[in-house]
């Protein structure tokens, strides 16, 4: 089967690869789109130490069932679906309690395990998710990352009368407004350095800014904070920015290490959590909720050819414009 493999940094080529082997509690997928996600991106360009090369990446994607393994009786070849990429063991603490996400054996696809970028991948059944008859190819692959929205936006408890304050204006930021739309938000500031990014912001609902104004009134006065981005910056201005008693998110890893104000935040009682991927629940909430037309980036998601991944990276990378995600296609 044809493939996109990541060969070293900022190197991405076609190759002819083995089609995989479905294991007996597995199906094999077709893929259909599979969707570039930022944590690949810095792994193509050499900054992601769980993506090493030679790598078929691809986690974000929609397609057909192919083949079923012996063991598989919920799904059929011909159905349409989505899958979660997380693989846990299903018996620890974490699996049994709803929180698979931090289960100690997990694999990624695209990371630990093969791929999305290729014409087939192999999936766990219990993995996998049907999609509704109206439900396009393009918003089956919108699920994992919406799931991720929706995880954080789970985590921070909102209440339809909160104020919230979102730093980074990309797909993870701009899903996570929608979830917290779905939540009854109606008050949601985004702010971005990307003007284009912002008018997407915009047009979903949100108040779009570029930095808040450093005057009293600007600090301190949000209920809720969500830090998609993972910078020093936008880590300090989300505490900064809640009340007294507010909440704040950290789900962005650009990195590593950043320096926070934690006296303030203890007199201040803020509370903070890092919120990572999904549980198996907020995966299904997502596969709900995009059926229900509940969330969309379809008028800024563009589609290109898996051949042309290599230039659809570098173009994310020198700046895509007012384009929200771009799908890899493999029809």
């Amino acid at each position: 089967m044809k493939a996109l493999v990541y060969e070293n940094p900022r190197t991405m080529n076609m190759r002819d690869v083995p089609i995989p082997v479905p294991a007996e509690d597995e199906v094999l997928v077709r893929v259909s789109r599979a969707g570039i996600c930022g944590s690949e991106l810095s792994g193509y360009l050499g900054h992601n130490s769980l993506r090493k090369p030679p790598l078929v990446m691809g986690h974000e994607f929609a397609g057909i069932v192919e083949r079923t393994g012996s063991q598989v009786s919920q799904l059929q070849p011909g159905d349409r679906v989505t899958a979660n990429p997380l693989v846990t063991c299903g018996s620890c603490s974490y699996c049994r309690t709803g929180r698979s996400q931090l289960c100690r054996q997990r694999q990624l696809l695209g990371a630990h395990r093969p791929g999305a970028f290729a014409e087939f991948v192999a999936v766990p059944a219990r993995n996998v998710f049907k999609l509704d008859d109206a439900v396009s190819f393009e918003e089956g692959a919108f699920a994992e990352p919406f799931a991720c929205a929706i995880h954080v936006c789970r985590l921070l408890a909102l209440a339809p009368t909160d104020r919230l304050i979102l730093y980074g204006a990309g797909p993870i930021g701009l899903f996570a407004l929608q979830a917290a739309q779905a939540y009854g938000i109606r008050d949601a500031v985004v702010v971005d350095l990307n003007e284009a990014r912002l008018e997407i912001a915009e047009e979903l609902g949100g108040i779009a800014v570029t930095g808040l104004e450093r005057s009293p009134a600007a600090a301190g006065e949000f209920d809720a904070a969500i830090d998609a981005v993972g910078a020093g910056a936008t880590r300090l201005g989300a505490v900064r920015a809640v009340r007294a008693g507010g909440r704040v998110v950290f789900t962005g890893l650009h990195e590593a290490e950043s320096k926070l104000p934690i006296n303030d935040m203890i007199r201040g009682e803020i509370a903070t959590i890092g919120a990572f991927a999904y549980s198996e629940h907020d995966f299904a909430t997502a596969v709900s909720w995009i059926a229900q037309g509940r969330v969309s980036l379809l008028p800024w998601t563009v589609t290109s050819p898996l051949e042309e991944g290599g230039a659809c990276f570098e173009k994310l990378v020198e700046g895509p414009g007012k384009v929200a995600k771009i799908l890899l296609t493999l029809e």
